[in-house]
């Protein structure tokens, strides 16, 4: 994968290729960015860039057979590690390479996608992927032996913040004391979820969601229309996978808008109605039998529509980026109900849900006690203006 495939970026580009031409490569870097900023595929360039040799330009000359190693993720100096859960194919103490035929697929079809998109593809959905100890110390087995090439040994890990205590504490060592001409690059979208010890020895490196001229231009070279590019990627808000997904309509958000919409109608019509409880408990049931990622996804989604009603009440619209593909409802008639006495409430209840849901808790319960409370916060008067 070369600097020159990924969308936008350049300033970064310019930086890695930069400070890499100038001998300066950093043992262990930190990318952090939003979902769909193309974190993944500038790890793997920058990766190609180190280990290939291509300083000064990206060349398929001279280094053609490194280059084409890259471009089937099959360079034997190039090592990955993500999330993984046990399955069907592995019962007991996963680790990346035991599923390293579908991360390749994964690369090569969707670059920009998710953790959703990766647990989607190994029929894992019902679980919690991690990099756990067992991961840990195949990293450290891996970057202790001598280069392929004699060159640089690269270890990317993507979605570094999966990796629980144990794994960090056991990499913490490899960080401070690494082998020679041995790169690491942890990849995550929130980085406050990895240990302080392990970002304080990083170099880190913040990437910005893409703008949308660049998502535009991407799309249409997919195959979108103009007209089409443009207004999925104002609702993609800097995220590429996203895009895709609109376009391709086979993105979760539109799962996400039915049952938004479905749960604040049955919120309102429960005020002094206990018919309407009831389908408020049944909604909570059809949430709590899908797997643990789609509900934590789920309420993400719950928490982004309230902020943007939230613009919306306050008359914000040019940070209202959200759009509804549902007939009958518009976030501009719900957002009068979200507002300055109910909106941090409403949050701290979606993040409290989000809190039990990632560790396990009842979901059955949690929702149901998430629509009751929801139904009396969304009740709840503005503060009238004078």
């Amino acid at each position: 994968m070369l600097f020159k495939d990924i969308l936008g970026l350049s300033h970064i580009k310019n930086h890695l290729c930069s400070s890499a031409n100038a001998g300066r490569v950093p043992h262990a870097q930190l990318f952090v960015g939003p979902e769909g900023c193309g974190l993944l595929p500038m790890a793997i360039a920058y990766a190609q860039y180190v280990i290939c040799g291509n300083l000064g330009g990206e060349n398929n000359g001279e280094n053609r057979d490194c280059n084409l190693k890259f471009n089937a993720l099959g360079h034997p100096d190039l090592h990955f590690a993500y999330p993984v859960a046990a399955s069907g194919k592995v019962s007991k103490n996963p680790v990346s390479d035991d599923y390293i035929a579908e991360w390749r697929q994964f690369v090569k079809e969707q670059p920009y996608g998710n953790l959703f998109d990766w647990y989607r593809l190994l029929d894992i959905e019902k679980k919690q992927g991690k990099i756990g100890v067992h991961e840990a110390r195949e990293v450290v087995r891996k970057l202790s032996l001598k280069s392929y090439e004699g060159g640089y040994k690269v270890m990317l890990i993507w979605m570094a913040e999966k990796m629980n205590l144990e794994a960090s504490n056991k990499l913490l060592k490899l960080i401070e004391e690494p082998p020679q001409k041995t790169l690491l690059l942890l990849l995550c979208q929130d980085e406050e979820q990895i240990i302080q010890t392990i970002r304080s020895r990083c170099q880190v490196l913040h990437f910005p969601p893409l703008p949308e001229e660049v998502i535009v231009k991407g799309l249409v070279d997919q195959g979108a229309t103009k007209q089409e590019a443009v207004r999925t990627a104002q609702e993609a808000n800097g995220n590429y996978n996203k895009a895709l997904d609109l376009l391709n309509n086979d993105s979760e958000d539109l799962v996400f808008e039915k049952w938004f919409i479905q749960w604040v109608r049955s919120a309102f019509r429960a005020k002094g109605n206990k018919t309407a409880i009831h389908e408020l408990i049944l909604w909570s049931d059809e949430v709590a039998k899908t797997n643990r990622e789609t509900q934590k996804k789920f309420l993400h989604y719950c928490l982004m529509a309230m902020r943007q009603a939230l613009m919306l009440n306050y008359g914000v619209d040019e940070l209202a980026y959200m759009k509804m593909h549902t007939d009958g409802f518009a976030l501009g008639k719900f957002a009068p109900f979200v507002h300055e006495n109910n909106i941090t409430d409403i949050v701290q209840e979606l993040e409290t849900a989000l809190y039990h849901v990632e560790r396990n808790g009842n979901a059955k319960i949690i929702f149901t006690d998430l629509s009751i409370k929801l139904t009396r916060l969304l009740h709840k008067k503005a503060t009238q203006t004078p």
